[in-house]
């Protein structure tokens, strides 16, 4: 009997559909480190390995091996060559000069914002807005900390300059952390009025397209920032900058 003859497939590995929810864990496990030195999970100064950075991502060795390499590059961790890493101490001298590299920029990305945003960025940023002052009054430092996130991704996005995220997301990371040491330790805990109402402003212009008002509203959030260096300075303790200071007292 003569076999059938089968028609060869037209799919092929190069024309098979691609998975759209492909996870990219490496930028998932950049995220989750990032939400543990930001919340201070891992300590300025606290050094630890590869393999627990692995169990506290719930990831895999390569996608946080990577991210640990941006973020080594990022300044915000260091490789201690056979002796695993050490989570970068605060150093407050040091990040209150960058914070005037990150005004300069700022004001940049919303200059670049304001005028290449298109219409769906404009309408999350008035969305956004939206949200954050129906929830001012009772938003935590955490949910807060999400939606700050979002902002900066967007504002970046409408500016379309892809060269300003890889030098600007280490500087948020570096200013969230200290935001979050200011709310929760010293005279700022719980009170996030101030920093909520600079966001709103930032957006607000950005969204209707107001340049003096949104760059007045920049120098606003990045000055406020700088006030909570004057409070750090005097008075806090320096094991919250790196743990790995002697205690005066055991």
């Amino acid at each position: 009997m003569a076999q059938k003859k089968t028609k060869p497939s037209l799919v092929t590995e190069d024309t098979k559909p691609k998975r759209a929810n492909r996870i990219n864990f490496f930028e998932l496990a950049y995220e989750r480190i990032e939400a543990l030195l930001i919340n201070c999970e891992l300590r300025p100064g606290q050094q630890l390995t590869l393999q627990e950075l692995q169990i506290s991502t719930g990831l895999g060795r390569t996608p946080v091996h990577n991210a640990v390499s941006r973020l080594a590059t990022d300044t915000l961790l260091t490789v201690l060559p056979r002796h695993g890493l050490r989570v970068t101490p605060i150093d407050l001298a040091r990040e209150r000069l960058l914070l005037k590299l990150r005004r300069d920029m700022e004001r940049f990305v919303v200059t670049l914002a304001i005028d290449r945003a298109s219409l769906s960025h404009r309408n999350q940023m008035l969305h956004i807005e939206h949200a954050l002052r129906e929830r001012r009054d009772k938003i935590t430092l955490t949910d807060f900390n999400m939606l700050d996130r979002r902002i900066d991704q967007l504002l970046l996005a409408a500016a379309n300059e892809p060269f300003l995220e890889h030098t600007l997301r280490p500087l948020h990371t570096l200013y969230r952390r200290i935001g979050f040491i200011h709310h929760t330790v010293t005279g700022g805990r719980a009170d996030l009025s101030t920093t909520i109402d600079c966001h709103l402003s930032v957006l607000n212009a950005v969204a209707n397209r107001h340049l003096e008002a949104a760059l007045s509203a920049t120098d606003t959030l990045i000055g406020f920032v700088d006030s909570m260096f004057a409070e750090m300075e005097t008075g806090i303790d320096p094991r919250l900058l790196d743990c790995s200071i002697e205690p005066i007292f055991r």
